[in-house]
């Protein structure tokens, strides 16, 4: 699947057009153009390489996936890497849809690797913002790095609101949800440790961006590509405080598992205590040890009635400190 946009001028002139056409309108000094493929072919895209004059070490990280987040510069171009994320809707687990990005004076060349990011998305931002047009490609790839970071922004909401649940459940009695609390600390730990692979490196791809040197942001984009910054910021920032709250969550779940287990010992203990009572007491007159009123019926009421009221006194005085 390809997709074409041509501008001209700050107008947008042409959609959906052939890949073939895209040298010929490059010749034109102010035209301006994207190309979006979604998971091509390495032939395919080795033929828009040479056209576009795009290096070929960045073609074939373009290529194939789990590239880390990062901005590599060439001499004719700018090869950028990053991901969209998304919080299902059980607000726990998180997926992560990677996107290459080439960069030139003339043209924002994009390569889908997963189906995962909305480009008609995209294209409404675009569309929405026509009097920014004419500053070409930095336009067209600040429609795209917004996206992706308001993305990362609503995925770190999400995981807090999941988080705070999770604070609620630690105390829940009931094996079942102890079981919930444990299956969700590992969801939420290992989506927290995808987050923070994919929002922290966007920091310094997006301040490289607007380095002066690289003539991509002009003036006027200058204040929508510091907003973009702000938001990485935040999400950066929210990102580590959530990582140190599911430290803590983590850290309380195992002080209350260790809480829980200790009034299991302490009233299982109790108990024993009370059963080694008349265990002792017939034990130790099991040893043809004559007791009082041996041989007598008094003496089998005395005995049972000591051995009933050692136990009910045990039983009192654990039950007033909270043993049983």
């Amino acid at each position: 699947m390809v997709r074409t946009r041509l501008y001209r001028n700050g107008t947008l002139i042409s959609e959906n057009f052939p890949v073939q056409d895209v040298s010929e309108y490059l010749r034109d000094p102010a035209s301006v153009i994207w190309l979006d493929l979604y998971e091509p072919e390495h032939d395919e895209f080795a033929v828009i390489g040479e056209e576009c004059g795009l290096h070929e070490l960045a073609v074939e990280h373009a290529l194939h996936q789990g590239q880390r987040p990062k901005i590599d510069h060439y001499r004719t171009h700018i090869y950028l890497n990053a991901y969209a994320t998304s919080v299902g809707e059980d607000g726990d687990a998180l997926s992560v849809s990677e996107i290459a990005a080439f960069v030139t004076n003339q043209a924002l060349i994009t390569v889908r690797k997963s189906p995962g990011i909305d480009i008609d998305e995209v294209m409404a931002r675009w569309d929405g913002s026509p009097e920014l047009a004419s500053e070409g490609v930095g336009f067209l790839l600040h429609g795209l790095l917004d996206l992706l970071v308001d993305g990362h922004f609503r995925a770190v909401q999400a995981l807090d609101d999941s988080i705070e649940k999770l604070e609620d459940l630690v105390f829940a009695e009931g094996r079942e949800q102890v079981l919930a609390v444990q299956r969700q600390v590992l969801v939420l730990r290992r989506s927290l440790v995808d987050l923070r692979r994919t929002v922290l490196p966007m920091r310094e791809v997006v301040n490289t961006l607007m380095r002066p040197g690289l003539r991509l942001v002009t003036v006027p984009l200058a204040p929508y590509y510091q907003e973009v910054y702000d938001h990485v910021l935040r999400a950066t920032e929210w990102t580590e405080s959530l990582r140190d709250l599911m430290n803590s969550v983590v850290e309380t779940n195992l002080a209350v598992q260790a809480n829980r287990v200790n009034t299991i010992m302490k009233k299982v203990t109790s108990w024993a205590a009370i059963i080694a009572v008349p265990t002792a007491v017939t034990g130790f007159y099991g040893q043809n040890v004559p007791y009082p009123g041996f041989a007598h019926e008094w003496g089998f009421a005395v005995s049972s009635g000591v051995i009933v009221l050692l136990a009910l006194a045990l039983y009192l005085v654990f039950s007033r400190k909270d043993w049983i």
